[in-house]
């Protein structure tokens, strides 16, 4: 597979792709914009991105519209707040793609493919992605995959 890795021109984030397709999207901690900045294409069913605003700004009260979308994928987010975490990514035949090793203050949207997690220092992070949750037997299907000593 061919690798791509783009930094969006954007220091501190990362999207990983193979063939053209993103598997995932990366804003490590020592990321910095001095305006709000998305770093998702627009039509993304997950925006990520950093918000960043100088002191005295304030946002007027607002809600956001519900528009009726439909969603068929499920991307994930993590951010670590604590301890390290390895991702692993999987290309949808089982191969290891890459190993992504995130810090405190790191963050990730697992946009497409197989994924895993090892834990390497005992940690805490956010996890967000789409609801409602269907529980285990409907929202997740376990793969075997090849790791790198098969």
């Amino acid at each position: 597979m061919n690798s791509t890795v783009t930094p969006n021109s954007i220091e501190g984030f990362e999207r990983v792709a193979y063939d053209g397709l993103t598997y995932a999207e990366i804003i490590w901690a020592n990321a910095n914009v001095s305006t709000t900045t998305f770093f998702s294409p627009a039509d993304a069913s997950f925006q990520f991105g950093l918000l960043a605003h100088a002191a005295g700004f304030v946002e007027p009260p607002h809600y956001h519209k519900p528009i009726s979308r439909t969603i068929s994928d499920l991307p994930q987010m993590l951010v670590v707040q604590r301890g390290v975490v390895a991702v692993q990514l999987f290309s949808d035949n089982g191969e290891l793609l890459r190993e992504i090793v995130l810090n405190a203050g790191d963050a990730i949207v697992l946009v497409h493919g197989v994924h895993a997690i090892r834990v390497i220092e005992d940690m805490q992070c956010i996890s967000v992605k789409q609801g409602p949750f269907l529980g285990e037997e409907n929202d997740k299907i376990n793969v075997e995959v090849r790791r790198q000593n098969d």
